[in-house]
C-alpha cells in the first residue's frame, strides 16, 4: 500500500475564495490546514457549513462585486497561495441570456477580479495562483453550456496569467476536476442513467470526491511543482482519455 504524500505549509497564509459548502473548496482549505497553513476562506452565503465555522476565519465575499473584492484585498499585504474555486451552475436551466451572464461573471471574472485584486499580495510572497476550471472546459455540454464556456475561460485565464505574472514570481495553474460528489453536483447525481453513465465511462469507475481534488491543489502550490506554471492539471479518474 502506497502512503499518502504530505506536504508542510506551515507558516503560509492560504486564501481559499468559494469555500463555504462542503464542496472542492472546503477540501482544499482543510487539506492546506492540514498541512500546517493559515487558512482563511470564503463565500457569497452569510456563513460556512458549521463544520468549518471552527476551523477557519470566514468572510462574506461576492467575486461579482469589484468594489468589494477590491476592498477586501486591499486589507491583505501578503498571500502565499490563493486557490479561485467560486462557482455556480444550474443544470438545464443555462440558455437563458442574463444566467449565462452571471455565471461567467461569477467563474472567470470574479476569478479574474480576485487574481487581479490580491496581485500586490501575492508578489510580495512571490505566491501561487490556483484556479479551478473543469473537465467540462474540454467538451461541450448541452445543459452546461455557461458552466462550460466559463470554465474554458479559466482555463485560458490561467495561462495569460502564468505569462503575465512569471517576472512576480508568481506561478500560476489550474485544476480540471471530472464528475465529482458535491452539492453542486446534486441535480445531476438525481438522473440515474446518467450517473450510471459517468461510472460506466470512468476507468476508476467511481465519481470522484473533494479529497481527491485536494492533494494535486497541494503539489502545485508546493515546492515540488516549482517549475510548473501554466499548466491544467485533469483530475477525473480517467474519463476524458477514453
Amino acid at each position: 500500500m502506497v502512503s499518502k504524500v504530505t506536504f508542510d505549509f506551515a507558516g503560509a497564509k492560504v486564501l481559499v475564495i468559494g469555500a463555504s459548502r462542503a464542496g472542492i473548496g472546503a477540501a482544499i482549505a482543510r487539506e492546506f490546514q492540514d498541512s500546517g497553513a493559515t487558512v482563511e476562506i470564503t463565500g457569497v452565503e452569510p456563513q460556512c457549513v458549521e463544520e468549518d465555522a471552527a476551523r477557519f476565519d470566514y468572510i462574506q465575499l461576492d467575486v461579482t462585486d469589484t468594489d468589494e473584492v477590491y476592498n477586501f484585498a486591499s486589507t491583505r499585504d501578503h498571500i502565499d497561495v490563493l486557490v479561485n474555486c467560486a462557482a455556480v451552475t444550474r443544470r438545464g436551466e443555462e440558455m437563458a441570456p442574463e444566467f449565462f451572464s452571471h455565471v461567467l461573471d461569477v467563474n472567470l471574472t470574479g476569478s479574474f477580479r480576485c487574481a487581479e485584486a490580491l496581485h500586490p499580495a501575492l508578489s510580495v510572497a512571490k505566491g501561487r495562483v490556483i484556479n479551478v476550471a473543469s473537465m467540462y472546459a474540454r467538451f461541450g455540454s448541452p445543459l452546461n453550456p455557461a458552466y462550460g464556456a466559463s470554465k474554458a475561460g479559466v482555463e485560458q485565464l490561467t495561462k495569460s496569467l502564468a505569462i503575465a505574472w512569471a517576472k512576480d514570481g508568481i506561478r500560476v495553474n489550474a485544476i480540471a476536476p471530472g464528475f465529482i460528489v458535491t452539492e453542486q453536483s446534486a441535480k445531476a447525481r438525481k438522473d440515474a442513467n446518467f450517473s450510471t453513465a459517468v461510472e460506466a465511462r470512468t476507468p476508476l469507475a467511481r465519481w470522484g470526491h473533494p479529497e481527491d481534488i485536494a492533494g494535486t491543489a497541494l503539489f502545485l502550490a508546493s515546492d515540488a511543482a516549482a517549475f510548473v506554471t501554466g499548466a491544467c492539471v485533469i483530475v477525473d479518474g480517467g474519463y476524458s482519455v477514453v
